[in-house]
């Protein structure tokens, strides 16, 4: 970006000032190159040590400066400098002192970041001391230990001029015994921005203060009535938890005047933390959450830190839009996700905060946009795109105001690259805070002094900031916000503002998209798989007697699949999608058919039972089973090939479905159970069984039954015969009794000389009357037909008739 040369209505005594001191030490050049000279001349001085030029170049001591107090100082004002330095040398450091130097002012804001890489360069510039007793001395600085400082000197003792951003550099002088001269032997540069009096023209500023973490929320809850949410870790509690990250995001943005950029997700897991919930542990179970207290703090102190202010809602779980432009358009539904997890902002942030958050912004990843993007943006109801400046570049000698219009009614709000990025790396360190924030002022101030307009500047800062990033965020806004020459905007007073019409409007290509990031994008297999949870949650959720409790979390588990936080973490974000949507695969298993095993028919009509079995919580209702008849020739049902019937079936348990069968030839027949929706889409896998059929015929009933009365007419016939001889028997009997009483005496006379022969007479008659009186006879055959077995006719389920 081109830049002016020098700042509008800057006084030109520094730079005289500046050019007198350079002049100086330009005719001391001579005499000084002479005496560096000397020690390089012995050969036996420079054998096995450094030259000076080298150690000068290394800087054996390190300068680091801790804190600069105050970080915007005006007149009447101290400025206190402290920190620390270290002889990072072997040898040590004799006649060591600290100096202040202060420099000609920065002119423009590339000259502040090349300033800013070259900090603690001992070849650059570093300006004129300070001196005097405002120089802090050490006896010696032992090699490895490091050592305090701290200087204190008024304002106008610094020689500064006019407005400006000067350059303060600390630097440390001293000797060793293998350099036995003074010089500078560590340096480090820092910032100080001069702004006596109230600007006549104030910057007006805008600062997003992003409240976004990753997804901790699986799709997983509990099968009570509550539906106990469970989380991947515990992560999100150490975030909450005193001294925690988000804990100081919203400690420290509680007292500034920002606008409050928060991911709807964040809220609505906090908010889930604040009753029961589940944490799943390593072994893949999960354990009772207890971290109900620390949510419910965080939650009051963010809804205290926000009343009053703007707040920003991002759509649910802060999709990434590059992804979506690039790899996901193509996927049907994708774009849909976009649509329902912006739609689920409003409410989610009105619900938990109590406040009315504006839904109109997007923010894609570092601002960085082409047409893709921003038409993904704004499908979704949005009409202002976050963008930044060095994706929407403009080639003017200043920074224009950050909002303008790029077509379809859409705006973009361009926050500054420069300022809203000097907060990243490692700032642990406080020598690295104190750069930061002083090289932040610094950059607001010269972009402020660059024309007379007012202008509207917005510092849009990394998503998810560390816990000392925030820090030093909050300590340069505070700076910033005490200061003279800017003053607080609101994100939608920025996004009104009348634009510049010298500013870029037109978006970059898409082959302008910077390749970093294009690496870290969700792939396309990652939109397919979202788009078959999608379609396995449509299919279950009609037969369903309470979707909400179904759809609604994967819904929003679907919008975490899509999230910014997964960039850089492609194996995290496969073991989520996979989580998801094996979760869902087991509750559509929980409605299912009961595996049957082979079936006998025992009579020329039955009833066949399915079971289907309901392990879901709730009930299942909008199905159909349909029984199918594979050799409908041999078998059908319902009188046909297959028939349909309703099933209803409570939460927990089993429903058992008859079919009515009927056969027609004896065998075997193969039989397929299905459920369908009532759309007609198959659920779940089919059950397959075998039905054999061992039907009785009306022929072999006729048989049966002709054998029958053949056996009943033949004993009825040996009957009669057997009563028509004892008949005549009995009749024989008594015509032999008249003719012995005819007889008279003749017999009785003869009857003394023969006993036995009368004897053996009675007992034959006896025996002849027994057997005419007598119900059965000893030579009745017995009968020939078994009695009808009550054992079970073969393996196999049975079915009643």
């Amino acid at each position: 970006m081109a830049e002016a040369a020098d700042f509008q209505g800057t006084s030109a005594s520094p730079a005289r000032r500046w050019l007198r001191r350079t002049g100086a030490l330009l005719a001391g050049a001579p005499l000084l190159a002479g005496l560096l000279q000397l020690p390089a001349a012995t050969p036996a001085d420079a054998a096995g040590q450094e030259s000076p030029q080298a150690a000068s170049s290394a800087g054996s001591v390190s300068v680091a400066v801790d804190s600069l107090s105050p970080s915007t100082p005006t007149e009447g004002d101290t400025v206190t400098v402290s920190g620390t330095v270290t002889n990072n040398g072997k040898q040590t450091v004799t006649g060591a002192h600290v100096d202040l130097q202060v420099g000609p002012p920065l002119e423009t804001r590339s000259a502040i970041d090349t300033l800013a890489k070259k900090s603690n360069d001992l070849q650059g510039p570093s300006g004129e001391k300070v001196g005097g007793k405002y120089t802090e001395k050490f006896s010696a600085l032992t090699p490895g230990v490091a050592e305090p400082f701290s200087i204190s000197v008024p304002a106008d003792k610094l020689d500064l001029g006019g407005d400006g951003v000067y350059q303060l550099a600390v630097a440390l002088s001293g000797k060793t015994s293998a350099q036995p001269w003074d010089q500078v032997l560590g340096i480090q540069r820092t910032f100080l921005p001069w702004q006596p009096e109230e600007a006549g023209t104030r910057t007006k500023t805008t600062f997003l203060w992003p409240l976004i973490s990753s997804a901790h929320m699986a799709a997983e809850t509990g099968s009570n009535e509550q539906q106990t949410p469970v989380f991947r870790d515990d992560e999100l509690a150490e975030e909450i938890a005193p001294g925690g990250r988000l804990d100081q995001m919203v400690s420290l943005g509680k007292g500034l005047d920002v606008t409050w950029v928060v991911d709807p997700d964040l809220l609505a897991s906090v908010d889930a933390m604040t009753g029961s919930y589940q944490v799943r542990d390593a072994d893949g179970g999960a354990t009772p959450g207890k971290n109900q207290e620390a949510a419910k703090n965080w939650l009051a102190e963010l809804q205290q830190a926000v009343s009053g202010e703007e707040v920003a809602a991002l759509p649910f779980g802060d999709p990434d839009l590059a992804s979506l432009a690039h790899n996901g358009t193509n996927v049907t539904g994708s774009l849909n996700h976009l649509k329902q997890a912006t739609d689920a902002a409003d409410e989610t942030v009105d619900t938990i905060l109590h406040v009315k958050p504006s839904t109109d912004f997007v923010w894609p990843v570092d601002g960085a946009v082409d047409p893709s993007i921003v038409k993904v943006a704004t499908s979704a109801g949005a009409d202002k795109v976050i963008t930044r400046s060095d994706s929407l570049q403009d080639n003017l000698s200043y920074t224009p105001s950050a909002a303008r219009p790029i077509g379809g009614g859409t705006t973009a709000v361009v926050a500054d690259s420069r300022m809203s990025t000097a907060f990243q790396g490692d700032l642990t360190r406080a020598s690295a805070s104190t750069l930061a924030v002083q090289r932040f002022l610094a950059q607001s101030l010269t972009l402020g002094l660059q024309t007379g307009k007012q202008r509207s500047v917005v510092v849009a800062p990394q998503r998810m900031p560390s816990a000392s990033q925030a820090r030093a965020m909050a300590e340069a806004l505070a700076a910033l916000q005490g200061g003279n020459w800017s003053e607080s905007q609101d994100l939608t007073a920025a996004a009104k503002a009348k634009p510049d019409p010298a500013a870029n409007t037109k978006v970059p290509p898409v082959s302008a998209y910077p390749s970093s990031l294009r690496k870290q994008e969700l792939p396309g297999v990652a939109f397919e798989q979202i788009a078959e949870t999608q379609s396995k949650l449509d299919k279950f959720k009609v037969i369903l007697t309470r979707q909400s409790r179904v759809v609604t979390p994967f819904g929003r588990a679907m919008n975490r699949e899509m999230s910014t936080s997964w960039r850089g973490r492609g194996v995290a974000a496969v073991g989520y999608r996979d989580g998801i949507e094996s979760y869902l695969d087991g509750l559509i298993d929980g409605v299912k058919l009961i595996q049957k095993s082979e079936t006998k028919l025992s009579g020329r009509s039955a009833t066949i039972p399915v079971t289907v079995q309901n392990n879901l919580v709730q009930g299942v209702e909008h199905l159909k089973l349909r029984l199918t008849s594979q050799n409908p020739t041999r078998l059908k049902i319902g009188g046909d090939a297959y028939e349909e019937q309703p099933v209803t079936v409570n939460g927990g348990h089993a429903q058992s479905v008859k079919f009515t069968t009927s056969a027609n030839a004896n065998g075997q027949a193969k039989v397929v159970a299905q459920l369908y929706t009532e759309d007609g889409q198959r659920y779940g896998a089919p059950v397959t069984f075998d039905v054999r059929v061992t039907e009785v015929t009306p022929t072999v009933m006729l048989v049966i039954g002709g054998g029958v009365l053949l056996l009943v007419l033949a004993g009825f016939r040996m009957y009669t015969q057997r009563k028509r001889a004892a008949a005549r028997e009995a009749a024989e009997d008594d015509t032999a009794e008249t003719d012995d009483e005819i007889d008279g005496p003749q017999s009785q006379a003869a009857a003394p000389q023969n006993p036995e022969a009368t004897g053996a007479r009675l007992e034959q008659e006896t025996d002849a009357g027994s057997r005419a009186d007598g119900p059965e006879q000893p030579s009745d055959p017995a009968t020939d037909t078994a009695a009808e077995s009550a054992d079970p006719s073969g393996t196999g389920e049975r079915v009643d008739r």
